[in-house]
């Protein structure tokens, strides 16, 4: 038997050799493909085949199966559901029922899906975005009450709370978003500095902006704007006094007298 199993193996190996296939799903097809091929070949020193023999002696003795096939599954424990309303995961966000704001809860993480659970409580589930997207929300209208303090964050919106800061801010989360290849990778780091005026002032912000976008930095962000805030740069930026040269009268030439005399 088991040498049956390793002469098929090496077989179904030789065959898909010089094949390419983009996903495992289609790897997995093409072997289903050339296992039911091989069962379905007539045995060489008796009637029928590997499948007539299964169909006709084995499987009457065999239970059904599930009507659902059998998902391998990872579970994570305790992430937070944020004040918006959605559990992060592999930098994607997945709302939850806005009744568990605040609250911890566990993943459940499939091939295709992700549920929610609370204690034994199951509260939503959700299907996976394509492998290696970043930032894809998937929001349930139903999950979260009426209102703008739970709209989703897009780059207009984030535009118009920089508006709301002044100019220099706006400046700031627009270079945000031209150093990204997709606005929404821009999202949280133009957030974070507009957060900012939480912890400071609009005023202190919009000033501290300003100095950013005179460095050498190219798109200032967070990590730039937060140390002029945190050593209050920004206050004394427009109150430093003009530096003051020395104005030179002129230059001390020792002439032809000095070196004349220096001689004798």
């Amino acid at each position: 038997m088991e040498n049956t199993v390793w002469h098929v193996t090496m077989r179904i190996i030789a065959d898909l050799r010089d094949e390419r296939f983009a996903t495992l799903p289609d790897l997995k097809a093409a072997i289903a493909s050339r296992v039911e091929a091989y069962n379905a070949e007539p045995f060489q020193k008796r009637h029928g085949s590997r499948a007539g023999v299964f169909a006709a002696e084995e499987q009457p003795l065999l239970r059904p199966l599930p009507q659902a096939g059998y998902e391998i599954s990872r579970w994570v424990y305790g992430r937070r559901v944020g004040r918006n309303g959605h559990v992060v995961w592999e930098k994607n966000f997945y709302c939850v029922p806005f009744a568990h704001v605040g609250a911890k809860v566990d993943l459940r993480i499939t091939d295709r899906v992700l549920q929610v659970y609370r204690g034994t409580e199951r509260l939503t589930s959700h299907l996976l975005p394509p492998p290696g997207s970043v930032n894809v929300y998937r929001t349930n209208d139903a999950d979260l009450p009426a209102g703008d303090r739970y709209r989703q964050w897009d780059p207009d919106r984030v535009r118009h709370w920089a508006e709301r800061i002044g100019p220099a801010t706006v400046s700031v989360v627009n270079r945000i978003f031209e150093f990204v290849p997709v606005d929404e990778q821009g999202l949280d780091a133009a957030l974070a500095v507009l957060r900012l005026s939480r912890r400071f002032s609009a005023e202190r912000v919009e000033a501290a902006a300003r100095l950013a976008l005179a460095g050498p930095v190219r798109s200032p962000r967070y990590a730039h704007l937060h140390p002029i805030l945190a050593t209050g740069q920004d206050k004394t930026a427009g109150h430093r006094p003009p530096r003051e040269e020395p104005v030179e009268v002129g230059g001390y030439v020792r002439g032809a007298d000095y070196y004349a005399g220096g001689a004798q």
